[in-house]
This record gives structure tokens, sequence and C-alpha cells, in this order.
């Protein structure tokens, strides 16, 4: 593709990814069309779009995992590179990908997991397993990482994990000479945050931070724009596999970056929220008293019919151990509930009684804990309501049409039932496992983090899907929340916990993100 002197100068001098008028095609679907994105040397780059806007494939692309169509060029740490990229030559040009997985192996040590990129890459199996060592600790102390190398990990936690993928991807950019003597390189970093706690979110801003100091640059791809909005220097986005627009983050606001993402204006959700006095006016069909747990201590609190009540605090504070407790996935070793009547000993509650009680739980890792990834979406989907087609075997005429129907009534895209429910996205996952809790009609859902890793646009249909619940069927809500966004438009009644108890509550019109962070982080800071 040509350019002009003047554009190349700029390209070699001023950039580490120069991406221009990169298309794919995957058969009559277009899935990238002409996409422009440039990126500057230890530049902090955010990479937005809603699930299905071109993102995965433009990353793909880079890493040679697919082959672009004719007319495109890219140009890394200022040289053209030809297209398309083989599978791992991504390595030679200083490029690193950590994606939300974070490519660990669980059943191996942290030094062994150091050394596998190296493994793979050059076929050496005759490792100094010492010298691997003294490398990963030279890198932790380098940027005050504290990570045992002898321990598995599937022992270390979320945050080690990921700090553990990104200074490993890192390391493999400084092993590359010619990207050094240039104090240039790009680590893309894929949903890096999605199942870390906030305070943690915060101690990994301060490490890519660091390594953008550097002169290494950062593509950071991310569905929660107020991370973008914290960490990035510069955003590109994408809509409908095209550019939808770009610019500095210091400049555009949050509200601008999301009409570029819907490509419309957006106004915020928010439920009508019920005034206090209706449900003080009501007998609570949810009571706790004295409840225990891991963290939560002697917490007591009640619920009433048709009442989204949000539960959140500091991560640690014990919030989130409430939905699992209440559904008995985590026995308390004290307390009583009673619900709709009925007194329970949460010392002996489980799952199967929380079930045939009525109760719902949606858990935050939606794909591992809410459903089976590797079975289909008709067979998730329809997996609590199995009782109603099998008098004698199961019908499964019946289960597709029905599980057809709800694909239809919830929006699930693709909508296809045979499709595996791992490879959905976040928001359509979450709307399968509302759909095969909401079918049965319970009388409490509740719900740890909903709306995580879900995109903006997925957010808003997700919402919807709360009022209507609680508004046609007039269901109970239980939702355990640390984005404080999302209580203040779907909650009609907050509570704080602070070290395992309840320290505040907040009601309608008193619920707002500003108010839920403060007393948040003042009463943690003086408990």
């Amino acid at each position: 593709m040509g350019i002009t002197e003047e554009e190349e100068r700029f390209i070699r001098k001023e950039t580490t990814l120069y991406v221009k008028n990169v298309s794919k095609t995957f058969g009559s679907n277009r899935a990238l069309s002409g996409i422009n994105l440039m990126i500057k040397p230890g530049e902090i780059h955010g990479l937005l779009g809603q699930n299905g806007c071109g993102k995965s494939t433009l990353i793909k692309i880079l890493s040679g995992y697919h082959v672009p169509d004719p007319g495109g060029a890219l140009w890394i740490n200022g040289t053209q590179v030809t297209l398309p990229l083989p599978p791992g030559e991504f390595t030679k040009y200083g490029m690193s990908f950590v994606h939300q997985d974070l490519g660990l192996v669980n059943d191996l040590t942290v030094t062994e997991n150091w050394a596998m990129n190296e493994i793979a890459l050059t076929n050496n199996m005759r490792m100094d397993w010492n010298a691997v060592k003294a490398d990963a600790l030279k890198i932790f102390a380098k940027y005050n990482v504290s990570i045992d190398p002898d321990e598995e990990v599937a022992n270390i936690g979320p945050m080690q994990r990921a700090m553990l993928a990104i200074l490993r991807a890192v390391e493999d950019i400084h092993r590359n000479k010619a990207t050094m003597e240039q104090h240039r390189g790009l680590l893309v970093l894929d949903e890096p945050t999605v199942f870390l706690p906030r305070t943690e979110v915060d101690t990994l801003f301060d490490l890519v931070r660091r390594i953008a100091q550097e002169g290494i640059s950062v593509m950071f791809v991310s569905h929660d724009l107020d991370e973008v909005m914290e960490l990035t220097d510069a955003f590109t986005v994408l809509r409908d596999g095209k550019n939808g627009g770009s610019g500095s983050t210091a400049v555009a606001s949050k509200d601008q970056i999301i009409e570029m993402i819907l490509g419309k204006k957006l106004n915020a959700y928010h439920v009508d929220t019920k005034d206090a006095e209706v449900f003080q006016r009501q007998e609570p069909v949810l009571r706790v008293e004295e409840l225990m747990g891991n963290i939560v201590r002697g917490a007591k609190f009640s619920a009433h019919r048709g009442e989204v009540l949000g539960i959140t605090g500091l991560i640690g504070s014990g919030f989130e151990e409430i939905p699992y407790l209440l559904f008995g996935a985590v026995k308390g070793a004290t307390g009583v509930m009673e619900f709709q009547g009925k007194r329970q000993d949460m010392s002996r509650y489980s799952p199967r009684k929380a079930v045939e009680d009525r109760l719902a739980l949606i858990p935050a890792d939606r794909k591992t804990m809410g459903g089976a990834a590797t079975l289909q979406v008709t067979e998730n989907i329809m997996m609590q309501s199995l009782r109603h087609y099998r008098p004698h075997f199961l019908n499964f005429k019946k289960l597709r049409e029905k599980s057809l129907d709800l694909i239809s009534n919830y929006e699930i895209v693709p909508a296809d039932p045979e499709l595996e429910f791992g490879q959905l996205s976040g928001g359509n996952a979450q709307k399968v496992l509302l759909a095969k809790w909401i079918q049965e009609n319970p009388d409490l859902l509740i719900l740890h983090e909903p709306t995580q890793g879900i995109d903006i646009g997925a957010r808003q249909a997700i919402y919807r899907l709360i009022e209507k619940t609680v508004k046609e069927l007039g269901m109970t809500v239980i939702c355990s929340s640390s984005d404080y966004e999302q209580l203040e438009q779907i909650c009609d009644r907050v509570l704080i916990f602070v070290q395992g108890r309840i320290v505040s509550e907040l009601v309608g019109a008193e619920i707002t993100k500003d108010r839920i962070t403060k007393l948040c982080y003042e009463t943690a800071l003086g408990a």
C-alpha cells in the first residue's frame, strides 16, 4: 500500500503499531472493514467496542491466528511487516499477548510457567531451572511483585496470576534485542481485569503504568469504560467491524465514548425504585439472622417481595460471600434464614434444598460455576427444567422448541441452540443463565456480579431483564456487586459491608455511586 514520505517518516519515528485499511471476511460476513489504528511508543491505548465489533478478530490478525483480506498494511516499531503474519512470528517484532484466560497451566509451578513460552518457541527441553527461577525472581523484584516461584499456579491468587502472565509477556518482549534497542515493544492485554476485585485492579494498573514508562506500548482491551478512562492515554473504538471513533482519553467524556461505541446517545438506565415506605408496610419474604461465614460476622437483614436489594462493600468485606451462604453453596457457621415462612439452619442448608425452596443463584463465574461450557446452549438453558419433559423419557423435540422460544425472548445471539455455551460472549451467557432460572419462576433470584465482563450495550439488556423479572413476576432480587454505578441504577435498597458486618443502609434516592463509594471507603478506614 502506497504512503507518502512524510507518513513513512512519522510511522518510523512516532509509532509502535500502525494499522492501515485492515479487513477480514469470514464467508459472507465482513468482520473487519478498513480498520485504522495507531499506538505511540510508551502509550497505553484502549481498544473498545461491544461484543462482535471486531476487537478479537483484529487481535488475532496481529498474533497471526487470522489471515486478513488483501489490501491492508501493518507497521510494527516503525518497520512494515508483510501480512499475513505467520503464527508465533509476532515475537520477532516485539509483540506479546496476555489473554483473558492468562495462558497459565495451574498444575505447573510459577517457574515452569515462566519458561513455557521459551520452550514453545525454541523447542528447548533442556532447561536450566535454577537459571529460570533466578530470572523470574529478578523480574519480580524489579517490579516489586511478590510471587513464590516454587508454588503451583493453582495455589496463588488471581492478582498474582495476572501479574505473572503480564511480566512473562514483558520478558518475552525484552528478549527481542532489536525491539529493545529502540526501547519499544507492544504488550496486548485482552480483558486482564475481568476476574479481579477492584482493589487489586488498582495494583495491576500501577504495574501496567511502570511497564509503559519503560517505553513499551500497551493495548488495553476492556469492556469497563471506567477502567479505560482511568488507565489509558488514548483510545480507539470499533463498531460493527469499522472504526467508530478515537481520541485522547483525557479530552473525551464518558458519554462521548459511549456514543462512539453504540452509534447513538444512551441515557443512563434507571429502574423506578420504590419508596422505602412501600416495603415498610409489607412483611419481609426473607429474614436472615446471625449469619456467620468465613468473613461474614452476624449478618442480619431482610428483603421484600418485588424488591431489588443490593449488597456491596470493598473486596474482602464479606458482601461477596452472601450469595453463596444464602444458597447453601458455602456452609454458614451459624445463622437462621426464614424464607416464605420456613426457618432454615444455615449450617445445614444445601443448594438442593435451596432449589426446592425456590431460590436461584447466578454466580459471578458464569461459564464455570453457572453453566457447563462444553454443553450446548439448549442443554444449559433447559438444565433446571428437565423434569417437565420426561414422564418416562426426555422429549427432545419439546426441549428444543422451548429453548428456541427462550433464545428469542431473551435475545440471545447467536440464536443457535446447538452452539457450545462456552463460545458465547459474557452478556449472552448471562442471558442464558437468566432464562434457565427465571423460567422456573423462583421466589428469590440471587445475583453475584451480574454484569462483570459485559459490554455497555449488553448491560442495559441485563438491567431490563432484571426489572421485568421484578415487575411481572413479583420476584425478590438480591444483587451482590462491586459495581456501585450498577447498584445505583437498579436497586431499591443497598446494604454496605465492612469487615464482615453491615454498617450502612441506603434507600431510594440515597443510592448514588458517589454515596456508596464514600461509605465503603470511609467506614472501612474508620473500622
